[in-house]
């Protein structure tokens, strides 16, 4: 079992003399192998509450545990892949994800066999010794998926990882990742500002207001799944609900 468990969480951060509260109360519960989507306006609180999983940032109460044991910081039960690629200039492809496996103990030879698998994994084997600036974005964040995956986490974190992709290479990326998913399953927090991102990718989808969890929404589309399910009926009634929860939530007040 791979599962998140987020009871009672509070998070404020320091303002001056006083505290901002920006998460109040939170309860979620990722089960084994789930994909949760996590969505709403900016400066609601989904990527603190990421960050807070990752092990990134302390929180002021409440709990945070993978498998029931508690968070004290970052570990290697959990990968995290952010927006930016985070990839070490002076390393090639391969070299990033060795780096990250040398840490953990690995052989040389360990490394180099896990770092060409997931390369393999991500369709990147051509270009396992070019350098970051001779990768285009996708191809960058391919590598630091690959990288986040090679040390066998259970749970996978990712913030807005696509948000920076042209529209093209983020449907491209959106499918590799439904495909890595279905065939390695783990359990995933997927933060995202695109709700039809959120609709294709996930399992669940987690509506935040300013601060707290609104409304979840399941997603009962078969998998697996495919660019043509984006028109149908049943999708874009859920992309509607989704969006309306949303845009409602602008209506609030602060936490």
């Amino acid at each position: 079992m791979s599962t998140l468990e987020i009871t009672g969480l509070d998070k404020s951060f320091a303002t001056g003399k006083q505290r901002k509260q920006v998460l109040r109360k939170i309860d979620l519960t990722l089960a084994d192998n789930e994909f949760v989507s996590v969505v709403g306006t900016s400066g609601c609180g989904k990527s603190t509450l990421l960050s807070i999983a990752a092990g990134l940032e302390d929180y002021d109460a409440g709990l945070v545990a993978v498998d029931g044991e508690p968070i004290t910081g970052a570990g290697r039960d959990r990968g995290v892949v952010f927006q930016s690629y985070t990839l070490l200039p002076w390393l090639t492809a391969r070299q990033n994800i060795e780096f990250a496996l040398k840490a953990a103990g690995k052989s040389g030879a360990e490394c180099r066999a896990i770092a060409d698998e997931h390369l393999a994994l991500v369709n990147l084997s051509d270009a396992a010794d070019a350098y970051p600036n001779e990768l285009s974005g996708g191809m960058k964040q391919r590598v630091a998926i690959a990288r986040a995956l090679s040390y066998r986490p259970k749970i996978l974190l990712m913030d807005e990882p696509f948000g920076a992709l042209d529209a093209m290479t983020r449907r491209q990326m959106q499918e590799l990742l439904t495909q890595v998913w279905e065939a390695h399953r783990l359990t995933v927090m997927f933060v995202t500002h695109d709700v039809e991102e959120a609709v294709y990718l996930s399992d669940r989808i987690v509506v935040m207001g300013m601060g707290h969890i609104k409304r979840t929404y399941d997603v009962p589309l078969p998998r697996p799944r495919h660019e043509d399910i984006t028109g149908t009926p049943e999708f874009i009634d859920l992309q509607r609900r989704v969006l309306r929860s949303i845009r409602e939530q602008t209506q609030e007040t602060p936490v």
